[in-house]
This record gives structure tokens, C-alpha cells and sequence, in this order.
């Protein structure tokens, strides 16, 4: 059974942490795939199809370069179960992770029939500097009915907020950079 890495994030911008999750993912996945949605908590996001282009920036700049990472837009919807839906048509034989930061941990109790959602994946956390592994949170969801594991890896402490806010471009690939910048995305190029 093919095993696929479920990866939506909110990507307003992707940043090498982003990418660094996604390299690992690579090597521990038969396939990866990744998409940008509307996270219904933030407003004001930059529109889907930039932020998906910018994923692609993202994922051709990873060295060596990785055939099994794909950007599914079809795939993006701000209710996560949705998301998992359209890839269970999509590959009807697979086994699924869904992949997210130890930011969201708490909070995933009260997504969108969350429990349903859980019954329907394996979920992978992936340590985030700043936000604990709660052990309490992490056993709640599996009592919810999923495996829950805990990824090795220790992504670079760089956030998508950091570069809206502050104009970070250190947490930034070239690539992405100058996309943003010729598609004039964000307020606070205007003040670097």
C-alpha cells in the first residue's frame, strides 16, 4: 500500500522551514503532497494560487531534487476533512498522514468533525520552536481513534508571520522572494 504524506498548509509565504518539512516527508513517504489553503483562523491571506505557485517555487529549489513531493491544489479546502476526502477518491488505495506542526495540536480537537477526520488518517506531528509537544494533547487524539507520531526532525525556527510582519527574507528561497516581489504580494516590502 502506498503510503502519502498529507501536507496542507497556509504558506502565506512558504518558507525554508516549509521546505525542510517537506525534503524530510520525501524521505519518508512513497509520495508527498502538499497544498495551500484558506486557514478559516487567519483572515486577510494572500490569494490560494499565488501562495500554491510559491509551493512550486519551493519544492523545485529542494536539493537533491525530489520526484515524489507534488503541489495538489485540488486538494485545498479550509475544512481538512474535505481535503481528505478528494484524496481518497484520488487514491483510493493509499495510506494516509496528515501532517501538521505542534502549533495545531490543541486546537485539532475542534476542527471540523474532527473526529471523523482522525478515523481516516494517521497523524504526524511536526515539533514547532515555541510550541510544546503536550502529552495530554497528543494522547486526546489518539482516544479520538489516530496513530499519532512525532517527526525527527527539528525544521529551521523561521515563520510565514515573521516575514508579513517583520520582512524577514531570511526565512525566504530566492525563488519565492522574487516571486513576491514582482507580484508585489505584501506591505512590508514597501518598508524594506
Amino acid at each position: 500500500m502506498v503510503k502519502i504524506a498529507l501536507f496542507g498548509t497556509s504558506a502565506d509565504p512558504p518558507t525554508i522551514g516549509h521546505q525542510k518539512i517537506l525534503s524530510w516527508l520525501s524521505q519518508h513517504f512513497d509520495s508527498v503532497a502538499v497544498w495551500a489553503s484558506d486557514n478559516p483562523f487567519k483572515p486577510g491571506q494572500t490569494p490560494l494560487e499565488h501562495r500554491q505557485r510559491m509551493l512550486q517555487l519551493l519544492i523545485d529549489e529542494i536539493s537533491p531534487h525530489r520526484h515524489n513531493i507534488a503541489v495538489c491544489s485540488e486538494l485545498s479546502d479550509r475544512k481538512t476533512l474535505t481535503s481528505v476526502e478528494r484524496a481518497g477518491q484520488r487514491w483510493p488505495q493509499a495510506e494516509f498522514t496528515l501532517v501538521i506542526g505542534s502549533d495545531l495540536l490543541l486546537q485539532l480537537p475542534r476542527w471540523y468533525r474532527a473526529e471523523e477526520l482522525l478515523r481516516q488518517v494517521k497523524l504526524l506531528v511536526v515539533p514547532r520552536r515555541g510550541y510544546a509537544l503536550d502529552q495530554a494533547g497528543i494522547d486526546q487524539l489518539r482516544q479520538m481513534g489516530t496513530e499519532v507520531r512525532v517527526a525527527q526532525l527539528s525544521p529551521p525556527a523561521v515563520s510565514s508571520t515573521a516575514y508579513r510582519e517583520n520582512g524577514d527574507t531570511e526565512a525566504l528561497t530566492p525563488p519565492v522572494e522574487a516571486y513576491i516581489h514582482r507580484e508585489h504580494l505584501y506591505a512590508c516590502q514597501d518598508a524594506t
